[in-house]
């Protein structure tokens, strides 16, 4: 009995991390972060990268479904004041707009629509400087082209327009 009394008595052991121990769960921590961020880092980018090749499709399809619709021409432009149509910056607002542009300049009441601009990401178009331009049957005769969709860490890929207006996925490209 006094061996059962004497074990009753004793101190419970204090339960709990020491400094060493703390520190070495910090630096696996550390280093798994170190690790994973770059990673992550890239995913972000790729998606951003996706993000705007689905907000351009967008853009082209409804300007398409507009001509073919309304049976009027319609033009897909970026359009950074919402006004006129200025083809060296893609990667701002797209404008969806009816009928033939004066110049650059379109009239308020011809926009349809506007996609807001993407983000970390540049797109670029034909060095031509004309707007993307659907007949009333839904082609882009003569305006064909592709796109070139750059992001952040060398992530890019293209989009391609045919002449019938239709936009196809192109390959992932280097940027």
């Amino acid at each position: 009995m006094d061996s059962a009394r004497a074990t009753a008595f004793i101190a419970p052991r204090q339960r709990g991390l020491t400094l060493i121990e703390l520190l070495v769960v910090i630096v696996v921590a550390g280093i798994l972060m170190g690790w994973a961020v770059p990673g992550l880092q890239a995913m972000h980018a790729r998606q951003e990268v996706v993000a705007e090749a689905h907000r351009l499709r967008t853009a082209l399809v409804l300007g398409r479904n507009s001509a073919i619709t309304r049976r009027s021409t319609v033009i897909v432009c970026p359009s950074p004041d919402r006004q006129s149509c200025r083809m060296d910056d893609w990667s701002a607002p797209l404008a969806i707009v009816l009928g033939p542009l004066s110049g650059n300049d379109f009239a308020p009441d011809a926009l349809l629509r506007v996609l807001e601009n993407g983000r970390g990401v540049s797109v670029s178009y034909r060095q031509d400087d004309k707007p993307v331009r659907f007949t009333q049957l839904g082609r882009s005769s003569g305006h064909n082209g592709t796109f070139r969709i750059c992001g952040r860490h060398g992530q890019g890929t293209e989009l391609v327009l045919s002449n019938f207006g239709r936009v196809r996925a192109g390959s992932a490209i280097d940027c």
